[in-house]
Parts: C-alpha cells; sequence; structure tokens
C-alpha cells in the first residue's frame, strides 16, 4: 500500500515537469523558426521539411534588408531609446514608489489610487495632446519623443511601491538620526536592496519600449529615426514587394537583443515579481 502510494506520488510530482517542457516547446518553437527562416528563401519559408533546416540565402536576404533601410542605424535607434528609457523607469518609478511607501503627506493615498485608476486609460486616447504637447516642443522626429511620454510607467510606481512597503521603516529612521537625508537614505540603503525588483522592471520596461509600435510611428517620420519593428511593418507595407527572407532576418537580428537581456536579468526576474505581491 505504501508502496502504491509513492508510485502515486512519484507521478504526481512528474506531470508538472512534462506540462512546463510541453509549455517550454510551445514557446521556443516561434524563435527558433524565426532564426532558421532568416536563412531561407521566400519560397523555402513556406516548405514543411525546410522549417528547421538551415538554408543558404541569409547572404542575399542581408542585402535585400539593407537595401530597404539601414537596419544596423534602426537597431541602434531601437537599443538607445529601449536602454535609456529602462534606466530612467527604474529610477523614476523607484523614487516614487519610495516616497509612496514610506512617505507621509496629505492626499498620499488618494493619488497612489488616481494614478493607479489611470492605468485604465486607453493608449489612443493620449495620442492626439501628446503630439500636439510634443510638436510645440519640436520634439517630433526626434529619439526623445518617443522616450519622453513613456516615462510614467504607472506600473511600476505601483511595483515598487508594493515592494517597499515591506522594507524595515526602523532602519530609515536610524540612518536619518545619523544625519543621512532622504535623497543619501534611498540611493545607499534602499536602492542597493532592490535589485531583484529593478531587474523585473527593467525587463518589462526594455520589452515594452522594444516593441513598442503605435508611438514611434506617429512621432517618427524619417526612415533613419526608426525602430525596427516601424521598419519590419513598413515592409510589408501595401505596394511594396514582400521579402519574407530579408524581413525574418530582421525579426531575428530584433530578437537577440531582447533574448540577450532577458538572460542577464533572469535570475532575479521571478523574485522581483513575486516581492512585488508582499501586501501592504
Amino acid at each position: 500500500m505504501n508502496k502504491s502510494k509513492k508510485t502515486a506520488a512519484g507521478v504526481y510530482m512528474v506531470i508538472p515537469y512534462i506540462l512546463l517542457v510541453i509549455v517550454a516547446i510551445v514557446s521556443v518553437f516561434p524563435l527558433l523558426w524565426v532564426f532558421f527562416a532568416a536563412t531561407h528563401t521566400n519560397t523555402q519559408i513556406y516548405q514543411t521539411g525546410m522549417a528547421f533546416a538551415l538554408g543558404g540565402n541569409i547572404v542575399e536576404n542581408y542585402k535585400n534588408l539593407m537595401e530597404f533601410s539601414n537596419i544596423w542605424r534602426n537597431l541602434a535607434n531601437s537599443i538607445f531609446i529601449a536602454v535609456v528609457y529602462t534606466v530612467l523607469v527604474c529610477l523614476i518609478d523607484s523614487m516614487a514608489g519610495f516616497a509612496f511607501a514610506k512617505f507621509t503627506f496629505k492626499g498620499r493615498d488618494t493619488l497612489f489610487f488616481v494614478l493607479t485608476c489611470s492605468m485604465f486609460i486607453p493608449q489612443q486616447v493620449t495620442l492626439v495632446p501628446l503630439f500636439i504637447q510634443l510638436s510645440g516642443m519640436g520634439l517630433i522626429n526626434t529619439l526623445p519623443a518617443v522616450i519622453l511620454p513613456s516615462l510614467t510607467n504607472i506600473f511600476g510606481v505601483f511595483l515598487m511601491r508594493q515592494n517597499l512597503m515591506a522594507y524595515p521603516s526602523d532602519l530609515l529612521e536610524s540612518a536619518r538620526i545619523d544625519g543621512a537625508g532622504d535623497l543619501r537614505v534611498f540611493f545607499t540603503i534602499v536602492l542597493p536592496t532592490m535589485k531583484p525588483v529593478l531587474a523585473s522592471l527593467a525587463i518589462l520596461s526594455f520589452v515594452q519600449m522594444w516593441g513598442n509600435y503605435l508611438w514611434p510611428l506617429i512621432a517618427l517620420n524619417d526612415r533613419d529615426n526608426f525602430t525596427v519593428p516601424l521598419v519590419l511593418a513598413l515592409m510589408r507595407a501595401p505596394g511594396q514587394v514582400v521579402d519574407n527572407g530579408a524581413i525574418m532576418l530582421g525579426a531575428s537580428m530584433a530578437l537577440l537583443p531582447v533574448v540577450v537581456f532577458f538572460l542577464f536579468f533572469q535570475k532575479n526576474f521571478i523574485q522581483g515579481i513575486l516581492s512585488g505581491a508582499v501586501k501592504g
């Protein structure tokens, strides 16, 4: 009887791993297909037998991609926008979350509630006012025009605030008694302990900005300033001769920075997301 129970328990322990393997395969399959398709001709891409076989057309696909647009310039634009945005969001949201979690001021909870509700406002509602505002500032068709409107990441403020609610206030008070100001307390005591949640916010922010399409489409009108998603979308625009091999090569080049960025921060990602679930 005990042996049968142990066998049943072993089976139940194996099932989650089997499900995880299946989910992993399903998740990785499209990525692998894109990388292999980048080496194929337009005809080979639609051949089932060539799905996971290397082709010999990668040089031609690269030439066609470069003829359409300077993909390296576009890739540099995407990296600059995503990195600057990620750094600024992590800094601004962590400071705002710290203020909401540890400072006491009139209307704090009401203001936080209003900011949280603003997450439900569709992006499309703010497009015209943002365009008018940035146009008046002379920033349209510049990279800062893509970065600045997105810095108000309320989800990041919420994540940081929830994480810092569990931070011991006695430690902060001790630092203040020793003569440390609020900025020094934040940068020397609080910020170094927030690496997991900062890594989580960094990954989410980087991926969000890297794949951002709608606002850059409105804010940028010079192909040299385009990001990679805009270029790839333009390659499939009406009137264009669609070169799927070149598009897949561009998509592969666009995927690599995201994968590298995630692998670099993956150790702290799950821990940071779970830490935001602490009840305040």
